[in-house]
């Protein structure tokens, strides 16, 4: 369940492969801690190819969804699906992008953390701006530092390069949490000022 107390929610990231080798680690710190929002635990790590696959969903309906945004990117250039993927179909598609996705993950260190704040989940994607950068405000994390889009990816057979994850609600958060940190001990801190 959900924290009641909205100064007390935490949220889950974790700075990608691209955020990493682009040196972005500090200044997603900064922007974070510059909203008021503390880093409550932190840590860069390589992970296991189990960890990524049991990061992502494996369930048909997530996987069902990577391939209609697909076909939806698809449609929008007048790409042909058939000719880089062999089908139209989403349920086809969906797994081919979650591959991508967890290789581009185990190409370099992550860094994981927990945020903590009012309305974490919201402020911190609000910070971090839309899942695709070529659509992110400047102003931004992803809107900053990448230009980004599925359509290239896609073109190139990989996954989109947007610089960091983020939980998109106040219970994958939770599950994220537990995920990535489990028993490890995160911190209970004032910020000057509080």
């Amino acid at each position: 369940m959900a924290n009641k107390n909205p100064k007390e929610e935490r949220t889950y990231v974790m700075i990608k492969p691209d955020g990493v080798k682009k040196g972005l680690i500090g200044e997603i710190i900064k922007r974070f801690e510059q909203r008021d929002l503390k880093i409550v635990a932190l840590e860069m790590f390589q992970p296991t190819r189990e960890e990524i696959d049991n990061h992502y969903p494996k369930d048909a309906v997530w996987i069902t969804r990577l391939g209609e945004k697909t076909i939806g990117t698809y449609n929008k250039y007048s790409f042909d699906l058939m000719e880089d993927f062999g089908t139209i179909e989403p349920e086809k598609i969906g797994p081919e992008i979650r591959k991508w996705l967890v290789d581009y993950m185990l190409s370099a260190p992550l860094v994981k953390m927990v945020v903590e704040g009012t309305h974490a989940v919201d402020m911190v994607r609000k910070i971090c701006g839309p899942t695709f950068p070529y659509l992110a405000d400047m102003g931004t994390i992803r809107g900053d530092f990448s230009n980004d889009s599925p359509a290239l990816a896609n073109a190139e057979k990989r996954a989109v390069a947007n610089i960091l994850h983020a939980s998109e609600t106040p219970e994958e958060a939770i599950h994220e949490i537990e995920h990535w940190f489990g028993k490890k001990e995160t911190h209970r801190y004032k910020r000057h000022g509080e």
